[in-house]
């Protein structure tokens, strides 16, 4: 099990919902077992897709910027220092409403999986 990553040894790579992440600790490559945690980067006046995940629990914690989460039919104003609980089977998405590029952790538990998020068409 790989105990330590370094962040400019990690490849980003872009999510269903079309975020860009970089796994910074993930079962999958490092061994770990029951939870993931990333970096997603929203750039500047981007959406991303409506989604949900059946099995994962989402914690968000923005790092950088600003916008606009949608939890089901909640709407409500993020930023710098803002915690975001995510239950599975809630459809959200977020939308960077800065200057800035949003950057936020995310910690899956279980972790991240592209099986295990479904698009959405819209809000429901």
């Amino acid at each position: 099990m790989i105990i330590k990553t370094e962040y400019h040894k990690i490849k980003p790579y872009t999510t269903k919902d079309g975020s860009l992440i970089r796994e910074l600790m993930h079962p999958n490559v490092h061994g770990n077992a029951k939870q993931s945690l990333a970096e997603a980067i929203i750039p500047v006046g981007f959406t991303t897709l409506l989604h949900k995940h059946h099995q994962s629990e989402e914690i968000y914690h923005i790092l950088e910027g600003n916008g606009i989460m949608v939890i089901g039919h909640e709407r409500f104003e993020v930023r710098a220092g803002d915690t975001i609980c995510i239950l599975p089977g809630k459809p959200h998405q977020i939308q960077n409403t800065g200057k800035i590029p949003l950057r936020l952790l995310c910690c899956c538990s279980p972790p991240y999986s592209h099986d295990d998020t479904e698009l959405l068409g819209s809000i429901p």
